[in-house]
């Protein structure tokens, strides 16, 4: 594993964001205070943003747009893939290779962001990137991951700590094992058995406080 996800943060921020091409989409639909689930940069240099849709909204998306609608035991909203460029914020996030998580739009040109970043520098970096950009930051939440001592081992404590935030537990899925193990610069097998270690770690704990 890179040494540079040793002190990882998790950080969530509102962003006054006039370049959202999501809200500009999707306000033209009569749309407004959407939710993305999930946000994911693509191999062509385009950002995909999953939209999570309410019952009202979904009456006002037009019926050549493809919706995602869960069927039997999955869970969720209907939701939808929506690719563009990008705007300046999720390039400058992604740009710092940090993990986009969700965001949220709040009101008017308002957006809560969500992310992991790999060390506290690169999380001022992003911030004084948005800030001299004359982007507006509003830091709501910054949380560093702290090693403790006992059942797991730190690197499989940082790992599963980063697997949380970033939604590898999630249903559906916000990171996949090979996002994930890429991220970390470790193969997905590697993280595979990581985890699979961890979480016997974890039940073999747990289980040994039951009353035989």
């Amino acid at each position: 594993m890179t040494d540079v996800w040793r002190k990882p943060y998790h950080v969530v921020i509102e962003v006054e964001n006039r370049q959202c091409k999501i809200l500009e989409k999707f306000a033209s639909l009569g749309l407004k205070h959407l939710k993305v689930a999930d946000i994911r940069s693509s191999s062509s240099g385009s950002i995909k943003h999953l939209i999570e849709l309410d019952r009202d909204q979904l009456k006002k998306v037009p019926k050549d747009f493809k919706i995602i609608v869960p069927t039997g035991k999955a869970q969720g909203k209907p939701s939808m893939w929506f690719e563009s460029e990008g705007c300046e914020v999720c390039n400058t996030i992604l740009s710092r290779d940090a993990f986009l998580i969700s965001g949220k739009s709040m009101e008017e040109h308002t957006i809560m962001y969500s992310f992991i970043v790999s060390t506290f520098e690169a999380y001022t970096s992003i911030i004084s990137a948005l800030e001299n950009s004359g982007h507006k930051v509003n830091v709501l939440k910054r949380g560093s991951f702290e090693p403790k001592t006992g059942i797991l081992t730190e690197k499989q404590e940082r790992i599963f700590w980063l697997a949380l935030k970033g939604g590898f537990f999630d249903y559906p899925r916000k990171i996949g094992m090979r996002e994930l193990s890429a991220k970390l610069g470790i193969s997905p097998s590697t993280l595979s058995e990581i985890l699979r270690r961890g979480t016997r770690r974890l039940l073999e704990h747990y289980f040994e406080k039951e009353p035989s």
